[in-house]
């Protein structure tokens, strides 16, 4: 993160990325932060979308117990192989691609991972996501953000008056990763697979900034539409997601806590070589409100 964009909020040093998101905070530590602080951190963070706060300690506790700061925790999703979570923390999800006496400890592997909102298949998606690095590659995995306040104020006005109104499915079939969800029966017809209908432009409720709301772009269906009809505005509205103007990429280091706002963001991974180790924990706040 660049020096230049440095700005004093409260007690907090926020510095500005320079890309189309995302701030680092400098000089805290979430185990102590207080009340004060807090706030400071949570505007912070409506205001950046995803934030990146270095050099922390955190037991999978104190994960925990930070991220209950931001609201009541969802339960982490079954991983491929049916594991639900660590030890005796349901909250806990582990990203990783080692595997330990012939079983992987975490989801999502080594891979690409696409641009996705995470959980945006349930019917109250996760409002935030905070990730925390314990072991990362010597290259590789890194995690790219984009702002999707920004992408539906850049869509032509012709797009943005096709898409009022109308609701786009959230596949329910498939992860990020490309791995179908345990417990799922796989179907390619996006009209028949699993998943949660939600509002193309979705109202932030704490901004009131309208943002375009796509989920992923795999088995999504626009209701009401003749298959072809939708296949082709999602394809001319996925066509705005990769403006790199409009993006960041944290180059992880061990300690780094990201938290991004997964009401107004997407995210998505870079591959890495199988032969390294990458262990990351997740945890995921609950939704206040089905996306409106």
């Amino acid at each position: 993160m660049s020096d230049h964009d440095q700005r004093t909020v409260g007690q907090l040093d926020v510095r500005a990325s320079g890309g189309g998101l995302g701030a680092e905070v400098r000089g805290i530590d979430l185990r102590t932060l207080d009340e004060e602080g807090f706030a400071e951190l949570h505007a912070a963070w409506l205001e950046n979308l995803v934030l990146l706060v270095r050099s922390q300690q955190l037991e999978p506790a104190d994960l925990i117990a930070f991220s209950r700061r931001l609201g009541a925790l969802d339960h982490a999703p079954v991983q491929e192989t049916g594991r639900r979570f660590v030890g005796n923390m349901p909250e806990l999800y582990v990203v990783s691609n080692v595997v330990e006496n012939g079983a992987p400890i975490g989801s999502l592997g080594n891979g690409e991972a696409v641009w996705h909102t995470d959980m945006s298949y349930i019917e109250q998606p996760p409002k935030a996501s905070a990730l925390y690095a314990l072991e990362v590659p010597p290259t590789g995995g890194n995690t790219s953000f984009v702002n999707m306040y920004a992408v539906y104020d850049s869509l032509p006005e012709t797009l943005k008056r096709r898409i009022a109104g109308r609701r786009v499915k959230h596949d329910g079939t498939y992860n990020s990763g490309g791995y179908v969800r345990q417990g799922v029966v796989p179907s390619d017809d996006p009209r028949e697979a699993p998943g949660a209908l939600h509002p193309l432009v979705y109202t932030h409720p704490e901004t009131g900034r309208p943002a375009l709301y796509l989920g992923r772009r795999r088995n999504a269906y626009v209701e009401g539409l003749e298959l072809a009809e939708s296949e082709a505005l999602l394809d001319a509205l996925w066509g705005y997601v990769d403006q790199a103007a409009l993006t960041w990429t944290n180059v992880w280091q061990v300690g780094d806590l990201v938290l991004w706002d997964n009401r107004c963001t997407m995210h998505r991974r870079d591959p890495f070589d199988p032969d390294t180790r990458r262990v990351m924990h997740r945890t995921q706040i609950k939704g206040e409100s089905r996306p409106a």
